[in-house]
């Protein structure tokens, strides 16, 4: 305990906790609940974010551990997966799982200090270290209380969780903007192929031509022609992709073409995708492929329009959604010169590349912020995060006094502790 700060002790959470009321609600079977149970629980945010509404009468055998505002809940089950939350107050009095460990702070302990502590990497490694089975990993509520905990003074602790807080918000906001990114990279993206099919980008360049594109029917560029089925029984082992509507879905010994070719996906929720084959390949019954491609297109350039008409709203069909022949022929496809189709596809290609950069940097910058939180756990739980005041009563002193009043309930009436 040498590393432990100064007025800080190390105890065992059921020191700073106490006892919860169980009930069975089907006592009072009219009478509506609010019900926290592991599926109610964010572990995003670690916040409760959907409890069930639920009839005494119907409650389930689990529901029997009554909460209140400051509770912390940590799900002992899979505990990997960071199931953990603080009471509102608007959940004061409902209930919770069996499956759920209620950690209610005494008065050694800041409600929030405790949270954030089982909230940290290192208190839920060392309690997933205690996990039973396979199927259905689980520690128990001795498991959870019998854990160590680091307790500051009251008022340093205090002084941690509003530190947190602080640095929390920040590190809250920059990963909402983060979370925007993927969104923008869609958008920025629609909005680079629109300018590539406007002329923008060849005309930035100087390459755009000084003559209007010719606009012409899909009808009168390309023949299509259908997949062919391949059931899996006569799937052979070969290094010729199998394309369906979804992409490449496995590998035969023989090809159904021979040359490059689109491939669009024919049939279901993806119907419209588009999937560019440099060679020999088998193309499944549920997709279309290009048979023949006028000599006036370039085949990228054509995948970069049909990417860009975002063919799945146009697929016809209720049940079962369908992108067919003719939904592909009443397009009509913009031509420029060859030469320009291909400059067309290549700056475009460059855009896409810069985009993605950025969106991987913002996904890196992404995972950094939750690693700060938890560094910022570490910190505070090392004695680093505040400074500490020795005019602060050590915890020491007061978890004595919480013991010595556990065997005078008096002394707890007379300092209005009683409840």
């Amino acid at each position: 305990m040498s590393d432990i700060p100064n007025g800080w002790a190390e105890v065992a959470i059921v020191d700073v906790t106490k006892p919860f009321a169980l009930t069975d609600p089907k006592g009072t079977p009219q009478k509506m609940y609010k019900y926290v149970d592991i599926g109610s629980i964010d572990n995003g945010s670690q916040s409760i974010a959907n409890p069930k509404i639920i009839k005494g009468a119907e409650a389930p055998s689990r529901a029997r551990r009554v909460i209140h505002t400051g509770d912390t809940l940590f799900s002992t089950v899979r505990t990997y997966l960071k199931n953990i939350a603080i009471v509102p107050a608007e959940l004061d009095s409902q209930l919770t799982s069996t499956g759920i460990a209620v950690l209610r702070p005494n008065e050694a302990v800041d409600p929030r200090y405790l949270f954030m502590w089982t909230c940290s990497n290192k208190f839920v490694d060392e309690i997933s270290l205690s996990q039973d089975g396979t199927m259905y990993p689980a520690v128990s509520d001795v498991d959870v209380t019998g854990a160590l905990i680091r307790v500051p003074p009251l008022a340093e602790q205090r002084r941690i969780v509003a530190k947190i807080d602080s640095l929390s918000t920040k590190s809250r906001r920059a990963r909402d903007q983060l979370d925007h990114i993927p969104r923008l990279v869609e958008k920025y993206k629609q909005a680079i192929v629109a300018a590539a099919f406007r002329g923008a980008l060849t005309r930035q360049a100087g390459t755009h031509s000084d003559r209007a594109w010719d606009k012409i029917s899909v009808d009168n560029l390309f023949e299509w022609s259908s997949g062919k089925n391949l059931p899996s029984k006569q799937q052979k082992v070969g290094n010729i992709p199998v394309i369906g509507g979804n992409g490449v879905s496995g590998y035969h010994n023989a090809a159904l073409i021979d040359f490059p070719t689109l491939v669009i996906g024919r049939v279901g929720a993806q119907c419209g995708n588009v999937h560019r084959s440099d060679g020999p390949a088998w193309i499944t019954d549920n997709a279309i492929y290009v048979k023949s491609i006028s000599e006036s297109i370039d085949l990228d350039f054509a995948a970069l329009f049909f990417r860009a008409s975002n063919l799945n709203s146009l697929a016809g069909g209720t049940g079962q959604p369908y992108v067919n022949q003719t939904t592909l022929n009443e397009l009509m496809m913009p031509v420029p010169a060859v030469k320009e189709q291909r400059e067309i596809v290549h700056r475009t290609n460059l855009a896409f590349a810069w985009i993605d950069r950025l969106a991987s940097e913002a996904s890196s910058a992404r995972k950094l912020i939750d690693h700060l939180d938890q560094a910022v756990l570490a910190k505070a739980f090392r004695g680093e995060l505040v400074p500490q005041d020795p005019n602060d009563e050590p915890a020491s002193v007061l978890l004595e006094r919480l013991r010595a009043e556990r065997f005078d309930p008096g002394a707890m009436r007379r300092r209005g502790l009683g409840r």
